[in-house]
C-alpha cells in the first residue's frame, strides 16, 4: 500500500471518525462549574477571582478513548466593568492530541433589576499533533513511513452572558475561525477545526430553607454534526453539597456531586455511562474530577453563595 493511501486512511479514522461522535471540542459533564471553557463572557461574572481545574477520562477501558484536562483562571479587573481570564485545555484521542491556551476579556453592562450582560472575547492558539507511533498496525512498516503531524494555529472566540444571582443564559463561539490541516504542505483536511456554537442556560428554584434545585442545559452544535444537549438537575443542600443527575441527548446518562470543602474550595466528581452504540462495548464509563478555588475580597454571608 503506498504512502498516500495510508495517509488518507489514517486521517479519515482520526478526524472524520472522531468528529462523528462529537469529540472535536472537548467534552465535560461538569461544565456548569467551569463555563469559561466555552464562553469568554463568563470572565469576572462571579465578582471575584476564581480558578478551576478539571480532569476527564472518557470511556475507560477502551483503547485510545478521549482524555481531557482543563484549567482556568478569571477575575474582575481594577478597571470598572472589565474582567480578564485565561483557560488552557489538552485533549487526547488515540494518536491525536490538541493543546490550547486562550486569554479572555469581558465587559459588563449593568442592567435593570440586578441583571447583567457580559460581552466576551478570547484570543489564543492551539497545537494539533498526530503521532503515528501510537497507532497499532497489522504491518508496522505501514506507519513507519509516515511522518508525524504537528500544526500550530491562532484563533479567537466570542460570547455573551446574561445573568443574575439565580439565572443565566449564554451564547458563544469559542473557536471562530475554521482551519485546515496540512502535512508537508499537503492538504489533509479542509476544516479539521469546525466552528462550534454553544447555548447554555440555568435557573435556581428554591425549595425550602435548606434545599435548592439548580437546573441547567448546554446545547452544542456544529455544521454537518448532530446537536448535543447536556441536561442537568442538581439539588443544593445546606449551601454546601451538590448532588444531581445528567442526561446527554442520545449519548449518555450520569450522576455528579460536589462539596464545598471551605468557603473558597470546592471539589466535584461526575460519572456518566454511554447509552449510544458504545453500550455494547465493554467500558468503565466516563469519570471527571474538578477542583475550584476562589478568593472573595468582598465577602457576603456564606449562606448566600453564587449559584453560577
Amino acid at each position: 500500500m503506498n504512502i498516500k493511501k495510508i495517509r488518507i486512511i489514517v486521517i479519515c479514522l482520526l478526524l472524520v471518525g472522531f468528529s462523528s461522535i462529537a469529540q472535536q471540542d472537548e467534552q465535560s459533564s461538569l461544565y456548569m462549574f467551569n463555563p469559561l471553557q466555552f464562553n469568554p463572557a463568563f470572565a469576572g461574572s462571579r465578582g471575584y477571582l476564581n480558578a478551576s481545574a478539571v480532569v476527564r477520562n472518557q470511556w475507560v477501558g477502551i483503547s485510545g478513548s478521549p482524555k481531557s484536562q482543563f484549567a482556568s483562571l478569571n477575575s474582575p479587573l481594577f478597571i470598572k466593568n472589565m474582567s480578564a481570564g485565561v483557560h488552557i485545555s489538552n485533549d487526547i484521542i488515540g494518536a491525536k492530541e490538541r493543546t490550547s491556551i486562550y486569554g479572555d476579556y469581558a465587559y459588563t453592562l449593568n442592567l435593570k433589576n440586578d441583571y447583567k450582560l457580559n460581552l466576551g472575547l478570547s484570543l489564543g492558539c492551539q497545537q494539533m499533533v498526530i503521532d503515528y507511533n501510537k497507532l497499532l498496525a497489522m504491518d508496522p512498516t505501514e506507519t513507519d513511513v509516515l511522518s508525524n503531524i504537528s500544526q500550530f494555529n491562532f484563533n479567537s472566540g466570542v460570547g455573551a452572558y446574561y445573568y443574575s444571582d439565580k439565572f443565566y443564559v449564554g451564547f458563544s463561539v469559542p473557536r471562530f475561525f475554521e482551519t485546515r490541516l496540512y502535512n508537508n504542505s499537503v492538504l489533509l483536511s479542509s476544516n479539521y477545526i469546525k466552528r462550534h456554537y454553544f447555548l447554555a442556560a440555568g435557573y435556581v428554584f428554591p425549595i425550602n430553607s435548606v434545599i435548592d434545585l439548580k437546573s441547567s442545559i448546554l446545547i452544542k452544535a456544529a455544521a454537518n454534526a448532530p446537536i448535543i444537549a447536556d441536561i442537568n438537575a442538581n439539588l443544593f443542600f445546606y449551601k454546601r453539597i451538590w448532588a444531581g443527575i445528567m442526561y446527554r441527548l442520545k449519548e449518555s446518562i450520569g450522576v455528579n456531586v460536589a462539596y464545598q470543602i471551605k468557603e473558597s474550595i470546592m471539589f466535584g466528581y461526575s460519572f456518566d455511562y454511554p447509552i449510544s452504540g458504545l453500550i455494547t462495548v465493554k467500558n468503565g464509563g466516563s469519570h471527571e474530577v474538578m477542583l475550584t478555588y476562589s478568593i472573595n475580597n468582598h465577602k457576603k454571608s456564606y449562606g448566600s453563595p453564587r449559584y453560577f
